[in-house]
């Protein structure tokens, strides 16, 4: 099922998570549009698992120091449906996350989750030549953390979901469903990961990573704050 939209209003506008679709947009049309067949113009901002442990370049000459590409990594994208998917994701899903956590708190998350993601990453593939040498992009590991924190904060959520069942229709699913039916995916994954050009390990890090954070910077309880103060305002 492929998520369209949430039934899960905001109080705040998301300048954060516009900000990061914006760079990622804009990083994404420099790097493919100064790309030299099949490298982009960027190619050094990619991560290469073995780079990082190493320290050694084993391709494209890559930024020093390398455990930048940690972060440097979260903002490239191989194609338009790879952008195109992860920016979806992160509309639908990171604006609430942004609400309940405010914007600065928000941004830390979202880039702890995403290291967090990168490490599951190398952990799971540095026993692979294949995978432990070749370049990882994408911002999905960060939203990996921000769907396991919306799956804690917002279960009961409705997510308008496009539903391929022998046709096309729309239909609301809890979020609880649309969630643990995407980690479930990954987790069956991950054990055959070596074969695909899918980072299911930096998903399956990036959702425990989000779980884990939301609980210890308390988001539930910021939720339920922000709920009561959304009835009961304060008059001063």
């Amino acid at each position: 099922m492929i998520p369209l939209r949430d039934e899960n209003p905001t109080r705040t506008m998301p300048i954060v998570v516009i900000a990061l679709i914006i760079i990622n947009c804009v990083v994404f049309f420099v790097d493919q549009g100064g790309a030299r067949g099949h490298v982009g113009a960027l190619a050094g901002l990619a991560m290469t698992p073995s780079e990082i442990v190493t320290g050694q370049d084993v391709g494209s000459p890559t930024i020093h120091p390398m455990w930048l590409t940690l972060f440097t990594s979260m903002f490239m994208h191989a194609n338009l449906v790879h952008i195109g998917g992860n920016m979806l994701y992160l509309w639908i899903f990171g604006n609430n996350i942004e609400d309940t956590l405010g914007h600065l708190r928000f941004l830390v998350f979202y880039f702890a989750g995403g290291c967090i993601a990168g490490l599951a990453h190398i952990l799971g593939s540095i026993s692979n030549p294949i995978m432990a040498n070749t370049p990882t992009v994408g911002a999905s590991g960060a939203i990996a953390a921000v769907l396991g924190a919306y799956l804690i904060l917002f279960p009961g959520a409705r997510v308008i979901c496009l539903v391929p069942f022998g046709f096309l229709y729309v239909t609301a699913v809890p979020a609880v469903v649309v969630l643990a039916l995407w980690f479930l995916i990954q987790i069956l994954n991950v054990g055959a990961a070596s074969g695909s050009h899918v980072a299911y390990w930096a998903h399956f890090g990036g959702f425990v990573a989000g779980v884990a954070l939301i609980l210890l910077m308390r988001g539930r309880g910021l939720m339920r704050r922000r709920r009561r103060d959304m009835y009961y305002p304060r008059y001063e």
